[in-house]
């Protein structure tokens, strides 16, 4: 078998890939049923409803515990893995998200008044950065689903 065959043929990447794929077309369709118009960057961008990083890593531990089963250490090392990322999806990054709402609005209002017009010419800054708990739960209860609907290869 050839490594582009193996590729296509790793149980845990399919499911981690599927994973991601789905909580952004997911997160696509929501908005531009809310929003009523289609945001194409809502298919690579990062926050929304699921969280694709939920997804992504809670696929790969229930893919891995599938797998190798959960005295592995590939299941340990992902377990790991995953509490990091879905903490600073929830923490950090959402942090940065809202910090950069406040920084936007302060940066809006100093234009607003052109004869107090500060020197800040900056772009705007992204604010869907992290998630809320809910839409972690939305990524996290995907990401399960997921491998335990593919049979294992």
């Amino acid at each position: 078998m050839n490594t582009f065959d193996s590729f296509f043929k790793n149980y845990v990447l399919i499911c981690s890939i599927l994973g991601w794929t789905m909580a952004q077309v997911i997160k696509f369709i929501i908005t531009a049923i809310r929003e009523r118009r289609f945001d194409v960057e809502r298919l690579f961008g990062a926050g929304g409803m699921p969280s694709g990083h939920s997804a992504t890593v809670s696929a790969l531990v229930v893919s891995v515990s599938r797998k190798c089963g959960i005295e592995s250490v590939f299941f340990a090392f992902s377990l790991v893995l995953a509490a990091i990322v879905i903490y600073d999806a929830m923490g950090v990054r959402r942090a940065a998200g809202e910090q950069a709402k406040v920084i936007n609005k302060i940066v809006r209002i100093s234009h607003e008044d052109e004869d107090e017009r500060n020197d800040i010419d900056a772009k705007e800054l992204k604010e869907k950065l992290g998630h809320t708990p809910l839409e972690v739960l939305g990524g996290i209860m995907l990401g399960i689903i997921i491998p335990l609907v593919i049979p294992i290869m």
